[in-house]
């Protein structure tokens, strides 16, 4: 994707490695959401589910790519995450996760309270309060890198295919 700028005024700073003390305290911090996450009883699936939608809303190529191969290494199937952009037209997400989803892309958009008390009232039937705010830490987390990933430009490599 070019904006139509070339030359080193329009050459992205990747400002993980220019802050490396700035970035390592988030990576800190998404260290304690993953913990806390899994204290609450969300499993692994579920958090890079969250993942994956945030990244998806935000746009996010390089955290798109990251967290699907971990999804999938989680045990998430193809299926389920090519569907994933359109999870409230099938049956194929647990309530748990529904919930998750609902809360993540509301936290996403922290302007449209509307949705955040509907992503609430659903999140309150299904989730404990530790669930609820472990969901929302990942989402602000997973929001926080894909800032990161997008003002720095990261770069999506090819992976080698892999093979049966």
């Amino acid at each position: 994707m070019s904006d139509g700028t070339t030359g080193p005024a329009s050459r992205r700073i990747f400002i993980d490695k220019q802050s490396p003390k700035a970035f390592n305290a988030l990576v800190q911090t998404s260290e304690a959401v993953r913990a806390t996450a899994a204290e609450a009883g969300l499993d692994r699936t579920t958090v890079e589910l969250v993942n994956l939608r945030v990244s998806q809303l935000n746009g996010c190529a390089f955290c798109l790519d990251l967290h699907t191969r971990k999804a999938l290494r989680a045990g998430e199937s193809s299926q389920r995450l090519a569907v994933l952009p359109a999870w409230r037209d099938t049956e194929l997400f647990t309530p748990v996760e529904r919930a998750a989803l609902g809360l993540a892309e509301a936290a996403n958009d922290p302007a449209d309270t509307a949705a955040q008390s509907d992503a609430y009232v659903t999140a309150r039937q299904v989730l404990t309060e530790d669930q609820i705010s472990a969901v929302i830490w990942v989402a602000i987390t997973i929001g926080a890198f894909n800032r990161v990933s997008v003002l720095s430009r990261h770069p999506v490599r090819p992976q080698a295919p892999d093979r049966p």
